[in-house]
């Protein structure tokens, strides 16, 4: 797999926590088609791809580092330890690193609302990019206030006010967008709720992956022993569904 210099601030890579990286692999594959492959870095990483192009990361940490089973949404930052420091600044908590990961630097952090969100700095696999090819469709974060959220990602990222020039975002009616040249990648969307017992409801960032046929998909994922939550959503780009791999962690399906 192909890499180049990372963007900073831009969303880079999305990656699951997993205690069992066979089972996520034996769950993932039927369901959305993934192959998998051994990654460059380290023996507790995989990369899932599709068409030979990579879609995401599989990370197999959660029991020896006591992490939880779970999606993260990576960032690309020029320092890992300058970022973290915005962070920490900014009443949010950086919860792991940052170390060292393959030829790269990585932290895990949560915002100030809880919703956990990954820094990377290193090279990331070259054409990834939200929103195209087999990289996640959209991303979202669900948050109890997305402007309040918006003004924290952007200061600790950098993000510009001015969309339509490199990393920026913009208010639109009640959520905030997240644009990369001008294209909108993200979402940030007010109904989370900061520290819900129900992680259904708690702050939280969304990966949609894209699906061919999507009632195809959600069959697969209960055979496989996946939970359906919701089949009600509407997605800038179509209908959606989120669902619970038999693990544990949510994440989205976005019909094509």
């Amino acid at each position: 797999m192909d890499s180049v210099p990372g963007t900073h601030g831009v969303p880079c890579w999305v990656s699951l926590t997993t205690g069992d990286q066979r089972a996520a692999e034996e769950f993932y594959g039927p369901v959305l088609g993934w192959s998998f492959q051994d990654s460059e870095l380290g023996p507790e990483f995989r990369v899932a791809t599709r068409d030979g192009q990579p879609v995401a990361g599989f990370n197999e940490t959660s029991v020896s580092r006591q992490l939880p089973v779970r999606w993260t949404v990576f960032f690309s930052v020029d320092s890992a330890d300058r970022a973290g420091e915005r962070v920490n600044e900014r009443g949010a908590t950086l919860a792991v690193g940052p170390l060292r990961v393959g030829d790269g630097r990585a932290a895990v952090a949560a915002d100030p609302y809880g919703a956990p969100f990954g820094l990377w700095e290193g090279e990331v696999p070259e054409g990834w990019t939200v929103g195209a090819g087999q990289a996640p469709a959209w991303l979202e974060l669900r948050t109890p206030d997305a402007f309040a959220a918006a003004v924290f990602y952007g200061e600790a990222l950098e993000w510009s006010k001015n969309a339509n020039q490199g990393v920026g975002y913009e208010e639109a009616q009640d959520e905030v967008h997240l644009l990369v040249d001008g294209q909108t990648v993200a979402g940030l969307r007010g109904g989370g709720v900061e520290a819900a017992p129900d992680p259904n409801v708690r702050a939280r960032w969304d990966v949609f992956f894209r699906s061919p046929d999507l009632d195809e998909a959600l069959a697969a994922a209960v055979r496989a022993g996946g939970e359906v939550i919701s089949t009600s959503r509407e997605a800038p780009e179509g209908r959606a569904a989120t669902l619970r791999d038999p693990a544990g962690a949510l994440f989205c399906l976005l019909g094509e």
